[in-house]
């Protein structure tokens, strides 16, 4: 430290590294110290945040994830981790989860919990934690040539972050998660109008910039795993291990990893490379079934159907390794008779080994989820997932199951209504919280885009009645109540069901164990406050109460969800108008804005939304127009008007991410209206 206040540091220079992975970050951060030692030699490691959320730190946590994920990742690569130290710096304010800065990972600070979360929100830090460690050897030792290949960056990361939570963490259902979740976000990205090849061409930075999707990540990782056991893990390791030998301090492309995976494994990945990195798209798979005499099947087939391709492209049949699971009912219980395994290939693959074998209650393809593809179920293996989803023993396999429903909910091929049903029925028994939370959040989305408007009150107040049982019968404390606490909150809609919201805030009722802590108060506030039921001076209040960054973007949400058209005035000026605000007061006045339950109000901004997107991305940055031309997109506004305004500015003259952005919300209401329709018949 010198005289005048100022202090010098003094670094040994680094390999030759990509500029993208440097990071200089200052401030009064809170630390804490630790080390990893394992076969390489000892890394000192260190913990930083802001010192109001220093008391949350659950440092032992982190750096016991920190450290499986160390020993697990330099075992399996046989390579050193490639920098002296290694900082996990929780930073406010920032645009993305992590970032793989070389030895100095930045993650947003929303990872430190300062109130009660599942242990769901536990298995995605240690997810995110292990991605960035990943990308030490992969994106900051080896480096892509250029952003053509950034999928590859991202979606090894994606995979070996899952792949190391199962392996060398206590969060052994990863995989579990990663299909229900991650996979459901890559599914959906895959069906849009802007779907591109996992191996997009980067045409510029504005490309580069939105293409940060669930192709880019979750289908990438998905088509690896499918690499994966296509090769066999052993012989891919093998050529991760020389691909990282080989090319340490260098840039390098696609075909340079391909290349040592096919000496390792003795395959040719030409033709895997065209099918699933150079095309667009998720196919579907369908039973066939025969039946004969006693229910034995005389014939079974897979059928394959093609994704939806733009005019003038080929559309594609692409070659699968699945896994198809046959399940008998047994004391109550779904259990797997027998798992086969199959090639599919073309539009139809019949499958021998099934021939004169008993149907089964309930056949599920791609059992194991190693394939990238949407699947149906048959007729049969429909009503016995409909009356006993919960019975699985195997949460992977209800994941699936879940998938399934909520892709042909999504597709018009199962009403809301029925998918509510399904829902139900099963939800008390799943044990996976986070599938828990996962299928209720789609439950959520579901009545608020694809039911019938005559039909959404019912259904909110069936799911709300159905929560608020479960979590009164849950175990007290557990993760279960928490999930059916928030997911009662956020679809109470009746007066009883909102004094009971009241009630818990204020006290006068208490469930046994739900503690009502900082973030589930502003929770339980926003709701009623979103219907009418508390006013500006209770969020005033609120937020004295918990004066912190956090309870001030939590109050931005509660004041843009007031339902009158002067809080929405107020809250349209501060997005569209102010260019002073935090990344995080927008975002959070974006959400607070946007109320499925306050159409009315919101139809006022359909035009005007057209109207200022042109000064938006004048004006703003790429990530600030990104956040309001996605957010405020009249989603909710589903019927002609809203696809009329949108061809319209579609038609002028829009950089290419505007275009792609605006076009994706475009869909959206079209699959809203065929869904509400089918509700509406059902």
């Amino acid at each position: 430290m010198h005289g005048d206040g100022t202090a010098t540091w003094a670094f040994d220079p680094t390999p030759r590294i990509s500029t993208y992975i440097t990071a200089l970050v200052a401030g009064p951060y809170h630390r804490v110290s630790d080390a990893y030692t394992g076969t390489y030699g000892t890394y000192p490691l260190d913990l930083y945040c802001r010192d109001s959320l220093a008391p949350f730190l659950d440092h032992e946590e982190i750096f016991t994830v920190t450290k499986q994920g160390f020993a697990y990742f330099e075992e399996q690569f046989g390579v050193a981790y490639p920098f002296v130290k290694y900082d996990q710096l929780f930073v406010p304010e920032f645009n993305a989860g992590a970032m793989e800065n070389a030895g100095c990972v930045t993650i947003l600070e929303d990872y430190i919990f300062r109130s009660r979360v599942t242990d769901a929100a536990y298995e995605q830090r240690s997810n995110t934690i292990l991605h960035e460690l990943a990308h030490m050897w992969f994106g900051d030792l080896v480096t892509m040539t250029w952003w053509d290949d950034l999928w590859l960056n991202e979606s090894f990361a994606e995979w070996a972050a899952h792949w190391a939570n199962v392996n060398a963490t206590r969060y052994t259902d990863a995989w579990t998660t990663f299909s229900n979740l991650r996979k459901a976000w890559a599914y959906r990205q895959d069906q849009l109008p802007s779907t591109h090849p996992i191996a997009a061409d980067m045409v510029d930075l504005d490309a580069v910039r939105v293409n940060f999707d669930g192709i880019t990540y979750a289908k990438g990782a998905s088509a690896l795993r499918q690499l994966v056991a296509w090769v066999g893990e052993e012989h891919f390791l093998a050529g991760v291990r020389n691909y990282f030998t080989k090319h340490a301090w260098q840039n390098t492309e696609l075909r340079d990893l391909l290349s040592e995976l096919e000496a390792t494994s003795g395959r040719d990945l030409s033709a895997w490379t065209a099918e699933w990195l150079q095309t667009s798209g998720v196919n579907l798979l369908r039973p066939r079934i025969t039946l004969g005499a006693y229910k034995m099947m005389t014939d079974v087939a897979i059928e394959q159907e093609p994704p939806t391709a733009p005019d003038g492209i080929e559309p594609i049949l692409r070659s699968h390794r699945i896994g198809i699971g046959m399940y008998d009912l047994k004391g109550g219980r779904l259990v797997l008779r027998d798992r086969i395994e199959v090639d599919v290939v073309g539009a139809s693959t019949p499958v021998p080994a099934l021939k004169n074998v008993m149907q089964p209650d309930l056949m599920l393809l791609n059992d194991g989820d190693f394939t990238f593809a949407k699947v149906r179920l048959d007729e049969r293996s429909l009503k016995t997932a409909v009356d006993h989803i919960g019975d699985f023993d195997d949460p992977l396999a209800r994941a699936l199951v879940w998938g399934a429903a909520w892709d042909m909910t999504r597709d018009a091929e199962m009403s809301t209504g029925e998918f509510l049903s399904l829902v139900l029925s099963g939800i008390g028994s799943e044990t996976d919280i986070g599938v828990v939370q996962g299928v209720l959040r789609q439950l959520k989305a579901a009545i608020d885009q694809y039911a019938a408007p005559e039909n959404r009150s019912a259904y909110l107040e069936r799911l709300a009645d159905a929560t608020r049982a479960l979590a009164e019968a849950a175990e007290p404390g557990s993760d279960r109540q928490l999930a059916f606490a928030r997911a009662f909150v956020s679809s109470a809609n009746t007066a009883a069901q909102l004094d009971l919201v009241s009630a818990l805030l204020a006290g006068s009722v208490a469930w046994a164990g739900l503690v009502i802590d900082t973030d589930l108060r502003w929770y339980l506030l926003q709701r009623l406050v979103a219907n009418g039921r508390l006013e500006d001076d209770a969020i005033e209040a609120e937020q004295d109460a918990d004066d912190t960054a956090t309870g001030r973007r939590q109050a931005a949400v509660a004041r843009a969800a007031r339902p009158t058209a002067v809080a929405k005035e107020l809250a349209w000026a501060e997005i569209v108008d102010r260019t002073d605000l935090p990344n995080a007061i927008l975002e959070a006045t974006i959400g607070g804005f946007v109320q499925p339950d306050q159409v009315d109000l919101l139809r006022n901004y359909r035009d005007a939304y057209f109207e200022i997107l042109p000064r938006v991305w004048a004006d703003r940055t790429m990530e600030t127009a990104q956040s309001i031309t996605m957010g405020l997109y009249p989603m909710y506004l589903v019927d002609d008007e809203t696809i009329a305004a949108t061809d319209a500015f579609l038609a002028g003259d829009l950089n290419s991410a505007v275009r792609r952005l605006v076009g994706e919300g475009r869909d959206g209401v079209l699959r809203a209206a065929r869904a509400r329709a089918k509700d509406a018949t059902s």
